[in-house]
């Protein structure tokens, strides 16, 4: 049953698919986790721990909430093997009531990974694509990457891109060689440049570079913040501000489950100094205008 969204209160932006449903975990995949766990103060490092999929639909169903969900590559820099964006994209769609798939591509992989957004698009129902400049090694603003976003933008799709700081590699030896330097925000303020019709979404409250996060949104019509991976009560006030003037409709609700629960954050959210007429701006309005809902 495809999604209905007079029945869905919010539409969750940023939620991951962690636990391979076809595959063991790989060597120092339990360190990594445990690292993650630690920096977000929750239990999913523990083998058994992280939701598949199918849990993460049964969750999100039962709360009436709609979930763009998502793997990363980072085999490259990790060794880490990904999951199939084809695995996700089919699960996906047997949970197409609740579940809005998108895929992850390292951009190292060349035309490789041009022809693969191409077909993941046209032949899967792909809406958009998750980069994590830290977790794969580059900086958005690197034209080896510029052929991706060309197919991306060419195939109406989106391209979500972490930016801050990190839990990937937090408190490990030498940050699991994790470079956050990847991660400005600023790098993507070319890429908005260079590819005006390209929907770009700056993921989390980008510590410790929140003004240029906000300075490239306000600039460039084309490129979104989603909120997600930070506790609303943990929100600088600038973020806030523009929330509730001049980014109100270029604001998303993401949560960055499982690290973070849409419970939590919802219930934080409530709370913070957001105003009433932006909050269904945030958890649901923006979004539907973005996904071409």
């Amino acid at each position: 049953m495809p999604l209905n969204l007079d029945d869905i209160i919010a539409i969750d932006i940023h939620t991951h698919a962690e636990e391979p449903c076809d595959t063991c975990r790989d060597d120092g995949y339990n360190e990594f986790q445990t690292g993650m766990a630690n920096y977000f103060k929750n239990p999913a490092g523990a083998e058994g721990m992280l939701p598949t999929i199918q849990d993460t639909a049964a969750y999100y169903r039962e709360r009436k909430i709609a979930a763009v969900i998502f793997p990363v590559d980072a085999e490259r820099e990790t060794g880490f093997r990904r999951y199939h964006n084809e695995e996700v994209a089919e699960i996906a769609a047997a949970n197409d009531d609740i579940l809005i798939p998108f895929a992850s591509i390292d951009p190292h992989k060349g035309k490789m990974g041009v022809r693969e957004a191409r077909r993941l698009v046209r032949d899967f129902g792909i809406k958009g694509f998750k980069f994590h400049p830290t977790f794969q090694g580059f900086y958005p603003n690197d034209r080896m990457a510029y052929d991706l976003y060309e197919a991306i933008q060419d195939e109406g799709a989106i391209a979500l891109f972490h930016t801050g700081q990190t839990g990937v590699g937090s408190g490990m030896r030498g940050g699991m060689g994790m470079r956050l330097k990847y991660s400005n925000p600023m790098y993507l303020d070319d890429v908005a440049v260079d590819f005006p019709d390209l929907k770009i979404i700056l993921a989390h409250p980008s510590f410790p570079w929140q003004e240029e996060a906000l300075s490239v949104a306000t600039h460039k019509p084309n490129v979104y913040i989603d909120l997600s991976g930070w506790s609303p009560k943990y929100f600088p006030k600038i973020l806030v501000q523009y929330a509730n003037t001049m980014l109100r409709k270029k604001m998303l609700f993401g949560s960055d489950w499982p690290a973070i629960t849409p419970d939590r954050w919802l219930a934080d959210f409530e709370k913070a100094e957001f105003r009433d007429e932006v909050r269904p701006l945030i958890l649901k309005e923006n979004a539907m205008r973005l996904l071409n809902l």
